[in-house]
């Protein structure tokens, strides 16, 4: 069982680029409806936010803009980014529908943006909840000894003390 879980456990290659692209979701959903509502292609949006971030969130857009200048179907390209990056999905929908009606994605974009914003606020909240949970074990831990040495053990002893011959 274990040998079998231990196959779904991801290495930190794999984990930390998905760690710094979450947080970016909401920029690029910016940046791209501005470069959009500027007039750009979204391909060619994709390609100057890819250039400004750089990092991860570069090499993920830049993949995806490769396979769209290559020829491959602008809406099945950018749905592909939402099935290899989950953080990217609400962008990936976003611009893959605008490819296929030929439609302006900024609206999308800016929902996706402020639903990344939101999401990740309720994260934040969520964690800062449970702070107090986590907190008091270690501080049981540490007290619980002091509270038995110095309260149960003197009363123990004295009520003890006259039974002992």
């Amino acid at each position: 069982a274990a040998w079998f879980g231990l196959g779904y456990l991801e290495s930190k290659a794999e984990v930390r680029p998905r760690a710094t692209t979450s947080p970016a979701v909401p920029l690029v959903a910016e940046l791209m409806s501005a470069a959009v509502a500027a007039g750009c292609p979204p391909v060619v949006a994709a390609e100057a936010v890819a250039d400004a971030l750089g990092g991860p969130v570069g090499a993920v857009l830049r993949s995806t803009v490769a396979a769209v200048r290559l020829g491959s179907d602008p809406g099945t390209a950018w749905l592909r980014l939402g099935a290899t990056e989950p953080a990217f999905r609400p962008l990936a929908r976003a611009l893959a529908s605008s490819a296929t009606w030929g439609t302006s994605p900024n609206e999308m974009l800016d929902r996706a943006a402020h639903d990344a914003r939101d999401t990740a606020r309720w994260a934040a909240e969520a964690r800062a909840r449970s702070l107090g949970a986590r907190a008091a074990a270690p501080l049981g831990l540490c007290f619980l000894p002091a509270f038995v040495l110095v309260g149960i053990v003197p009363l123990v002893v004295t009520a003890a003390a006259p039974l002992l011959p």
